[in-house]
């Protein structure tokens, strides 16, 4: 169902939006292509982790056991309810200081809205279910930026801190780890039925508004030291990143995968974002698919919003989905 305005309209954000989520996003391949070149191969000790691997944030140290951490991320409407959007991008945006095993500190707004479209009434829900999120992870809000925007477009940038000598990052993958999960897949194919139907799939939306604070501090405690949440380039996508990252390859037990409820059925019934499509063109090359069914591969490189932390190393309550071993002849390996 949508949200009303003041008038009394009712209103399907993800109507306004030619995508939805992290499937908004610019395909990996050519996100890469646009970036090659940029990178600063005589960077300053202090930046320890940039844009060599793809990591989820920057990091910079300031000094002793002190680290700053800074990323952005913000997108289209992936649910129609204004206020269950503004969290699930809030969570979303604060997982990447999660996934380098930083604590969010401070955060601002980024705001994309058609004034003249939608009420701005609807946008303080989005902006009240961000700050609401932000609370809950004990981050300020203080201000931020907006524009008038063909398409609604909300998320934040956020800064954070870590300690250097423990953070979470592409390129500690280890042969011989153990492949954690902290959230099932199928976010974006009930998303994508969402947006198509009108269905609501509360199941979606909790999972979307968890934060992976806990899981990131498992991570930490336990000594792991390489990890990277699972976001719009799926499951796949960012352990290909992580293998690729580490010299590793990456072996999937398909079998091991935990989904939400109903993402086996809209899968069948054909509700797959072209981001998905895009995700598993762009990992086949580079992944032993074996005898793996064409619907197992799609839900593999489901497009999620807001998923869980992919570690490398055991964390409690997370199923095993698969390990890292020595390299071989493809960088993914899928049972």
């Amino acid at each position: 169902m949508g949200s009303s305005g003041a008038l009394g309209t009712t209103y399907r954000l993800t109507q306004y939006a030619h995508g939805g989520g992290c499937a908004c996003k610019i395909p990996p391949g050519e996100l890469e292509e646009v970036v090659a070149g940029l990178i600063d191969t005589d960077r300053p000790d202090d930046l320890l982790i940039g844009l060599d691997d793809g990591d989820d944030a920057a990091v910079v140290r300031i000094e002793g056991d002190r680290a700053v951490v800074a990323t952005a991320d913000f997108f289209t409407p992936v649910v129609d309810d204004p206020y269950d959007w503004g969290r699930i991008a809030a969570a979303n945006a604060l997982s990447d200081v999660y996934a380098v095993g930083g604590a969010p500190v401070v955060a601002v707004n980024l705001l994309g809205w058609p004034r003249d479209t939608l009420p701005m009434d609807l946008a303080r829900e989005v902006l009240r279910g961000g700050l609401d999120v932000a609370r809950a992870a004990g981050c300020h809000v203080a201000g931020g930026h907006s524009v008038d925007d063909p398409e609604p477009k909300y998320g934040m940038a956020v800064t954070g801190l870590a300690h250097p000598e423990r953070l979470l990052r592409l390129d500690a993958g280890r042969p011989g780890t153990p492949l954690s999960l902290t959230k099932p897949l199928g976010v974006g194919v009930l998303n994508t039925r969402h947006k198509a139907t009108g269905e609501v799939f509360p199941q979606a939306v909790a999972a979307m508004t968890t934060l992976n604070a806990a899981a990131s501090r498992a991570a930490l405690e336990r000594g792991h030291r390489c990890a990277t949440d699972v976001t719009g380039f799926g499951l796949l996508g960012h352990l290909y990143k992580m293998a690729r990252a580490s010299g590793v390859t990456a072996v999937v037990d398909s079998a091991a995968v935990p989904y939400l409820e109903g993402a086996r059925d809209a899968v069948r019934e054909g509700y797959v974002s072209g981001g998905t499509r895009r995700n598993l063109a762009w990992v086949a090359p580079h992944t032993d698919l074996g005898r793996v069914p064409e619907e197992e591969r799609l839900l593999l490189a489901d497009a999620q919003t807001s998923g869980g932390l992919l570690v490398a190393g055991e964390v409690p309550g997370a199923p095993v989905v698969g390990e890292l071993v020595a390299r071989r002849d493809h960088a993914l390996v899928v049972r």
